[in-house]
């Protein structure tokens, strides 16, 4: 029989009050560096310990993240060097043509929103499509807070709760639930996800067509042209060989069945390849031999930047799951995982079923999005998806799935007005009312979702 005391308590205390900070929008970053040394103390019970405790679970959380960091940094890399000699611009730009309407407006740039998030993310896709893709939507009757949803829901919506190619969700859920590929979370996540994003979608776009019949003259906002100039013959071929050279890496991970490391080695492998010749064309090699390392610094700088936070806050998370409390903890109290402890003994002492703890995981999501960083709460989903698996009969990935879904719809930059501001920026409108418009659909999507788990998980 479990037992619990004063380390579990404390725990779950230091969790509450970090659910209440991300609730009234403040950062948590510092509560959490305080309640891993508050852990660190009670489970030693000495000082000294407990100030190294602090260090020893930073760098096991980083540990845990680095390679996630490396592909994100490479891929932004190579997205400043593509924009460099303007390749981007030229890479979607056929795609504008098409766009001669609100409908096919909303679809195409959602799609090509999502296409290009999986492999550079939703914050250098809306750099690299917004500002050329942005001024078409809008002449074709969208209107700007509509451009702005739509790249919001496809982009940190869609396309970062799968994110299949990059796998840097699914690999920080996995690293906390205990499996070391992630393919067997992202196979999970099929259903859930295809039905959050299609309901959100959907709803979306029933809400923008009722909109535009409502205000058929309402005046659109109209935004610079893209410059018309000439493209060098070099750039020309980036721009085509790039997309291409992706595409043989999707052949390639499906025909030889990469997974997890393999597959991101593979697309950071080539994100570094394809900056080496772009900064080679632009500035010929002996002023590449510093341009790359300019580039490649960059991209770390994004990298650190978005991770930074999530590495503190994981590495308190991480107190909670069995194999890195013992990394950070050592042998003894605390060392079998506390929220682990926490899952068995309620489960020895209170009825759970599936239904409950589907709501329970989907709760617990949505308040970890409300921090306005989808990413910071996976360590914690992962964990809790693996207690209460080891509780019920219930589909550990399957549920893990669901909580990362959730998380990162609610926290990735959908409905948290101070996540808005890059897409909002862009389109001009305001971020209350970008998140406004997403609240809805978001919402539709997750009560779905959660219907959808209960049936199948």
């Amino acid at each position: 029989m479990v037992q619990i005391g004063m380390l579990h308590y404390m725990y779950l205390a230091v969790i509450v009050f970090i659910l209440i900070m991300m609730i009234y929008k403040k950062d948590i970053v510092l509560p959490c560096l305080i309640g891993i040394g508050i852990i660190g103390y009670i489970a030693t019970g000495n000082v000294l310990n407990s100030v190294q405790i602090i260090y020893k679970a930073l760098v096991v959380s980083a540990r845990e993240f680095i390679e996630i960091i490396v592909i994100i940094s490479l891929i932004s890399a190579m997205s400043k060097s593509l924009r460099d000699i303007r390749a981007d611009e030229f890479m979607v730009k056929p795609m504008k043509k098409f766009m001669t309407n609100p409908t096919l407006s909303f679809f195409i740039l959602g799609f090509t929103m999502l296409i290009v998030s999986w492999f550079i993310w939703p914050t250098p896709a809306v750099a690299f499509i917004g500002t050329i893709m942005v001024p078409a939507a809008l002449k074709s009757g969208l209107p700007a807070i509509w451009v702005a949803v739509t790249l919001n829901l496809f982009g940190n919506g869609m396309a970062l709760s799968s994110d299949f190619f990059i796998q840097a969700a699914p690999a920080i859920t996995s690293k906390a639930l205990g499996i070391n590929n992630p393919f067997y979370l992202i196979k999970a996540s099929l259903l859930l996800w295809s039905v959050m994003s299609i309901s959100t979608i959907v709803s979306s776009f029933i809400m923008m067509k009722r909109d535009i019949i409502k205000s058929p003259k309402e005046k659109l906002k109209e935004v610079n042209e893209v410059r018309n100039v000439l493209v060098k013959i070099s750039t020309k071929i980036i721009a085509v060989v790039t997309p291409l050279i992706f595409i043989m890496d999707i052949f390639l991970i499906y025909k030889f069945k990469l997974k997890g490391a393999e597959a991101t080695s593979l697309i950071g492998g080539t994100a570094v390849i394809v900056t080496v010749v772009v900064s080679i064309i632009k500035y010929s090699f002996k002023r590449a031999l510093g341009e790359v390392a300019g580039s490649i610094k960059d991209g770390f700088i994004f990298g650190m930047k978005v991770f930074a936070p999530v590495i503190i806050i994981g590495a308190f998370f991480f107190l909670g799951s069995k194999e890195t409390a013992l990394q950070i903890l050592g042998k003894g109290a605390g060392s079998t995982g506390i929220l682990s402890d926490v899952g068995l003994y309620v489960s020895q002492r209170f009825p759970i079923n599936k239904v409950s703890v589907i709501i329970m995981q989907s709760s617990i999501s949505a308040l970890l999005g409300v921090g306005g960083s989808g990413f910071s709460g996976l360590p914690l989903i992962g964990t809790l998806a693996q207690v209460f698996s080891s509780s019920i009969n219930i589909n550990k990935e399957g549920l893990a799935a669901l909580g990362q879904i959730i998380t990162i719809w609610v926290g990735g930059g959908t409905i948290i007005p101070w996540s808005l501001v890059p897409i909002a920026a862009i389109c001009d409108v305001q971020p209350f009312e970008l998140a406004k418009k997403n609240l809805i659909p978001v919402f539709i999507g997750v009560i779905c979702t959660i219907i959808t788990a209960i049936i199948f998980l």
